[in-house]
């Protein structure tokens, strides 16, 4: 039989610990999911699910014993920018302006669609490696480029170009783009790829920052988004000149998330990428706002600060979170990302109070910003985000039989504390295992490694971008 006739062939994982992050927050501790095409249709104990399911004699049912090992939703990271995977160690231990205009604005500047294809491709096998099955994009300039990658991969992914029509430093390879232009550019991936690849890719609009973006940009961005029901991808509140750059040509009191509040900018549909510097009248209006925060905790201490990460969760704002891009981290990985986050806020909690709290962010917090806050982040949790009938099979297998995470005595805890990239054995998206075995299916990984190293030289090289020595190279 062919087309809607064709038979759906399942697959039924049992034996096996599955954290759902449903609302009921359910863990079966032996439990077994039914897998049929790219969908979830059952979830249940083992004993149920076999009895159920596993007598089929037809030969169309795979039957996979997971022999204690857990399952857990494919993390979703909600910021990271996938074409700067090749300049990773490019902007180490310097200052922000260096890092920015001497480092990668001309790396972006200088990188072509084939650039940006290699580098999304070297970054979508670090984030499968570490368990992701669904990525924002923070912006690009060859976002065709990235499609590609993400078809390729197997990946689910929100992407957006980065839009600049303004601002002091941008290269001469750019020129001043209009607003227009930003706009209809938009408008065209949008057509060109939204629900492509088997519906694994949306369009996003992207804006980088609000000192590269006049109101023009703002108001239409805004505008365009609602009209075409998709999200906005937007870095806020990153470091403190920019609230102070916005408070003198924007004359309001404060920063970025007032002046977004008052142009009605603030709306369910923004994602606000750091939002490190946000007094608490601005955390209430993003929580009134209905505003998703990516917390990206790598790349806020290396250059940023630290978010009022518990304040906003306290307020009902859904933070979920990031990586951020390879010269801002280096490390692309959502496992190490959970650890940060929650040590790092538990810290902070140490240098605001005078005493420590362990209690802030515990695990069960953090795992549920990984996942079913990432999706409702990315606009997706209808689909994704927890493991449930009817929901898209994009999930992960987890062995915690080794010396990194054994013994494991709280289950929540270790996937958040002990859980190395190590552990994870296995991903699927979409109903397809797009990693088995710790091996990437659908491409060649050394093919892929071969042409980065390429690729990354050629590129530094027309951007005239030398990283200094540090020792004395004999």
């Amino acid at each position: 039989m062919e087309g809607s006739e064709r038979v759906r062939r399942r697959s039924i994982l049992h034996n096996c610990m599955i954290v759902t992050m449903d609302d009921q927050e359910r863990v079966f501790k032996d439990g077994a999911i039914v897998i049929e095409g790219d969908k979830i249709i059952a979830i249940n104990q083992s004993s149920l699910i076999l009895k159920e399911f596993g007598s089929s004699n037809t030969g169309d049912v795979d039957i996979i014993n997971l022999n204690g090992k857990i399952l857990i939703p494919g993390l979703i990271n909600t910021h990271v920018h996938t074409s700067q995977q090749l300049g990773r160690g490019i902007a180490d231990d310097v200052d922000l302006m260096t890092w920015l205009h001497k480092r990668i604005w001309p790396y972006e500047s200088n990188m072509t669609e084939e650039d940006s294809f290699i580098s999304t491709l070297l970054c979508g096998i670090e984030l499968i490696h570490s368990g992701v099955t669904c990525f924002a994009e923070a912006g690009g300039q060859h976002v065709s480029g990235m499609a590609r990658a993400v078809e390729l991969l197997g990946l689910r992914a929100c992407l957006a170009k980065s839009t600049m029509d303004c601002g002091e430093g941008l290269p001469e390879e750019w020129g001043v783009q209009s607003t227009d232009y930003c706009i209809q550019s938009q408008k065209e991936l949008y057509a060109k790829h939204h629900n492509t690849a088997d519906g694994r890719i949306k369009m996003w609009f992207g804006i980088r920052q609000i000192m590269n973006a006049t109101d023009k940009l703002l108001f239409e961005t805004r505008d365009a988004a609602k009209e075409l029901s998709t999200g906005i991808h937007m870095h806020v509140a990153e470091i403190a000149y920019e609230n102070e750059f916005v408070t003198e040509t924007r004359e309001v009191d404060h920063g970025t998330v007032t002046y977004l509040e008052k142009i009605e900018l603030l709306r369910p549909n923004l994602l606000a990428a750091h939002s490190v510097w946000v007094n608490d009248t601005e955390i209430g209006f993003l929580s009134k706002a209905g505003v998703k925060v990516s917390h990206c905790p790598a790349a806020a201490m290396r250059m940023l600060g630290f978010a009022p990460v518990k304040e906003m969760l306290d307020a009902g704002i859904c933070v979920s979170l990031g990586t951020d891009g390879a010269p801002s981290n280096n490390r692309m990985s959502m496992v190490d990302e959970m650890y940060l986050a929650s040590l790092i806020n538990k810290g902070r909690e140490t240098y605001l109070k005078g005493t420590t709290d362990p209690t802030a962010l515990p695990a069960e917090t953090v795992l549920k910003m990984a996942t079913i806050n990432g999706a409702k982040s990315v606009l997706w949790d209808n689909e994704i985000g927890s493991l449930e009938v009817c929901k898209k099979a994009d999930m992960v297998i987890v062995d915690p039989f080794s010396w990194s995470m054994l013994p494991v005595h709280d289950c929540i805890s270790s996937l958040v504390y002990s859980l190395r990239t190590e552990n994870i054995e296995a991903v699927m998206c979409n109903g397809q295992w797009i990693m088995k075995d710790r091996k990437i299916v659908n491409i060649d990984e050394g093919q892929v490694f071969s042409l980065a190293k390429e690729a990354s030289h050629e590129l530094l090289k027309r951007a005239g971008i030398t990283i200094p020595s540090r020792m004395n190279f004999i």
